[in-house]
């Protein structure tokens, strides 16, 4: 019997490597950013994002600890920007509020651009720009939404800038967090994080970074509001390229 160990063995091992490969293939296949497979994608992102808490630990917990800081650093201080003089400028605000909407449609567009391009110059890269694009914002979106009817934030138009949670008199109307801010820096993260560049970069997160400031200039909301937005939008956008991302 001894001199059939080996072959035993071999066998065995053989066995579990075309397992290994079975599983390897089908992770693949799952993870093939393709519109068809965005909807499953959007699921399996949707637990990664909401379950990441349980998974921090020392190594990586240093962000979402200095973010927690940030904002509350950030709340305890907007109702003394919100009130500044300088803002209370009916048309500051609304040529504020003309270029946030400008700038953040320019976002919601560009995923559509770059399949649109990716598609009729048969580019892979871009047009997997835009599915991930696409990816980001949605499940910005469906995160920020929650985290509203969870705040319940008044505006800073509302009850002198006083910024109060848990106010069930605001109903959808939530301030925190910044949905145009989501919106941007989530779409933002995938184009910077697929075409790399300098410049890129640059342009990509300067126009984020134009989003978040234009929403509280117009007095749309709070700098926590935004605050909060553009960094959970940028995580969530980095997530998705690095998660999905055909290497």
């Amino acid at each position: 019997m001894l001199p059939d160990a080996p072959q035993a063995t071999s066998q065995s091992q053989a066995k579990d490597a075309q397992t290994k490969d079975a599983q390897t293939k089908d992770a693949q296949t799952r993870d093939v950013v393709t519109l068809r497979n965005t909807p499953r994608n959007l699921l399996r992102d949707q637990e990664a994002i909401w379950t990441s808490p349980a998974r921090l630990n020392e190594s990586n917990a240093v962000g979402p600890v200095l973010l927690v800081l940030a904002t509350t650093a950030a709340v305890t201080t907007d109702h003394q920007v919100m009130s500044s003089s300088k803002l209370e400028n009916t048309s500051l605000n609304n040529h504020a509020s003309t270029a946030s909407n400008g700038l953040v449609g320019g976002f919601l567009v560009a995923p559509g651009i770059f399949y649109g391009l990716g598609a009729m110059h048969h580019d892979e890269h871009a047009t997997e720009t835009g599915i991930l694009g696409g990816e980001a914002i949605l499940d910005a979106l469906a995160v920020s939404e929650v985290m509203k009817l969870v705040s319940l934030r008044e505006r800073p138009t509302i009850d002198g800038a006083r910024g109060k949670f848990f106010q069930s008199s605001v109903g959808t109307n939530s301030s925190f967090p910044s949905n145009h801010s989501m919106i941007a820096w989530s779409s933002a993260a995938v184009i910077a994080s697929e075409y790399g560049g300098p410049l890129t970069q640059i342009t990509a997160y300067g126009l984020a970074a134009g989003v978040s400031a234009t929403r509280v200039m117009a007095r749309q909301h709070f700098p926590s509001d935004v605050l909060v937005g553009s960094a959970v939008g940028w995580m969530i956008g980095r997530y998705v390229v690095h998660r999905h991302r055909h290497e």
